[in-house]
């Protein structure tokens, strides 16, 4: 007796729920784990069949542009007011706690390493997943259950290259630069705060902001910026392609989309850290 436990459009073969509830303790950790092991080689394989033909060709410009706008230019507005807001928000709580041990002129130092290392590319991850994932996912649902992409392959246009290589390319370069533009953005809400309500000097605060920013806290959150844009592509393309089930599918799908891209770049957040400042 078997049963089947579906996510993302695949079945893995196992026991039903009510076998499953049956089980001991280790057959139910070893039923999710390997469901876990499936789920994250659809993942993979996913990925890679989708880069490795996006590659080889033919190209389309048209389509790649369309994403990057999407994702770059559109998602802006909102990466913009969640970046300055964050940067103000970050002074002010960050004078009251350090005014506590006289402490006050670490102020410009906080924001802009706390910006750019970490609030700028995370926020501005999650935003861009909240908006564009979920785009992505009802975007492919859609043509998934009005079956648009069964007749891309009857026209012999490969759909992963055409609709899910682009996207996991606009993904890779356009939140990069979404999240440079936040951590000034952010900065400046900083510098905002502290020269108009905290009394700092614009020309101080501008000095301590350049005296402790390093190269290496600006890449490392660029290259998270990437991790993420390629994460949240991935998720909405793959949520997206393998949906089922009518509109009730396309929801489910936009649903899991934003939830597993959102846990995925907290996850990948941690990692990218780990790499770049454990000594």
């Amino acid at each position: 007796m078997s049963g089947a436990v579906g996510y993302g459009g695949s079945h893995v073969h196992g026991p039903s729920p009510s076998e499953t509830s049956g089980m001991n303790p280790l057959a139910a950790i070893g039923h999710v784990v390997l469901v876990l092991c499936e789920t994250v080689g659809e993942f993979v394989l996913f990925a890679v069949q989708a880069i490795a033909g996006g590659l080889r060709g033919p190209f389309y410009p048209r389509q790649m542009l369309r994403q990057m706008l999407e994702i770059g230019y559109y998602s802006l507005p909102v990466v913009g007011l969640t970046a300055i807001f964050t940067g103000m928000v970050l002074a002010l709580q960050s004078y009251t706690g350090f005014s506590r041990f006289e402490a006050g002129n670490a102020i410009p130092t906080i924001v802009v390493l706390s910006m750019t290392r970490e609030l700028g590319p995370v926020l501005a991850g999650l935003m861009v997943a909240g908006r564009v994932g979920a785009a992505m996912a009802a975007e492919l649902g859609t043509m998934r259950v009005t079956e648009q992409i069964d007749a891309l392959t009857t026209l012999s246009t490969d759909p992963l290259r055409y609709l899910v290589f682009p996207r996991l390319l606009a993904g890779l370069l356009m939140l990069p630069l979404l999240v440079l533009v936040a951590d000034i953005i952010g900065v400046m809400g900083g510098y905002l705060v502290s020269t108009y309500k905290l009394g700092f000097g614009p020309v101080e605060y501008i000095n301590r902001t350049l005296q402790y920013l390093e190269t290496q806290d600006v890449v490392s959150g660029l290259v998270k910026a990437a991790v993420f844009g390629f994460i949240v592509a991935l998720m909405g393309c793959f949520q997206g392609y393998h949906s089922k089930g009518g509109a009730q599918g396309v929801g489910a799908a936009t649903t899991k989309a934003v939830v597993s891209a959102s846990i995925l770049i907290l996850t990948a957040n941690y990692v990218v850290t780990e790499l770049f400042f454990s000594r």
